[in-house]
């Protein structure tokens, strides 16, 4: 496997930390869009002064559970949708057309859903790179469970044995990302069978409570989440975000 680089760690950027909790779809994909242009105004402004500011700020990162959703990718096809609007409502999810890369996925409760809101400027301008960074924070977290995850080629996500128990997405503008990641901890996965989850036919999802067996705990999970972000992107993690939630 290829050895994923850390960033530098000198100087550490700041990135404000906010677990949101429990929270519905659209008022955090809009919280998302506020941060991501704030940074992107940010950079405007950095990029018109003569002296660049080494202190700047990095990003936002925020975790946050949500109620049953589906979220369609703008490469996606709706018809991977198995379900109609009234086993919805029955089921208690919505759907959700939205504006990052890929197909369509599942939230719901017992997953960790994770948004970076990063200045890529201020790490790396690579999204290949950017992605398997978060790949490997993932896996590096499994395997504090005792769970040995990977990549699929031509895939992206974190798979254990051919099953996909983390799916990705982002936007990226002007180099600042939002979107991320989405880790089945303790997620009823029966709701994937109403979709074709990323538009993968042939390849299961798996969760860690699945694998081990047991009802795992979220704040341990979230706990080295963390961790393993700030050390594999170099960051700082300051609690709170500095705008109203």
């Amino acid at each position: 496997m290829t050895a994923i680089p850390i960033s530098d760690p000198s100087p550490k950027r700041t990135v404000f930390f906010q677990d949101l909790g429990f929270r519905p779809y659209a008022p955090v994909w809009d919280l998302q869009k506020k941060l991501q242009q704030e940074l992107i105004d940010r950079k405007i402004s950095r990029e018109m002064s003569v002296q660049r500011n080494d202190a700047a700020l990095g990003g936002y990162l925020l975790f946050v559970e949500h109620p049953h959703v589906y979220t369609l990718g703008k490469s996606g096809s709706p018809h991977h949708l198995l379900a109609s609007p009234d086993f919805l409502a029955q089921i208690q999810a919505e759907f959700v057309p939205i504006d990052r890369g890929g197909d369509i996925t599942y939230h719901g409760p017992g997953q960790l859903v994770g948004y970076p809101i990063l200045d890529l400027d201020l790490f790396f301008t690579d999204i290949g790179r950017y992605l398997r960074t978060l790949e490997e924070a993932v896996i590096r977290l499994l395997a504090g469970f005792g769970i040995e995850a990977g990549r699929e080629a031509g895939y992206t996500g974190v798979w254990v044995n051919g099953a996909k128990i983390c799916a990705m997405g982002l936007k990226c503008s002007r180099w600042v990302t939002m979107h991320g990641f989405a880790l089945n901890v303790n997620t009823d996965l029966s709701y994937f069978s109403h979709i074709v989850p990323c538009g993968i036919a042939d390849k299961p999802v798996t969760s860690m409570q699945n694998l081990l067996g047991h009802v795992v705990d979220p704040q341990q999970v979230k706990h080295q989440m963390r961790a393993q972000i700030s050390q594999l992107f170099g960051i700082r993690l300051q609690d709170g975000l500095p705008v109203q939630v």
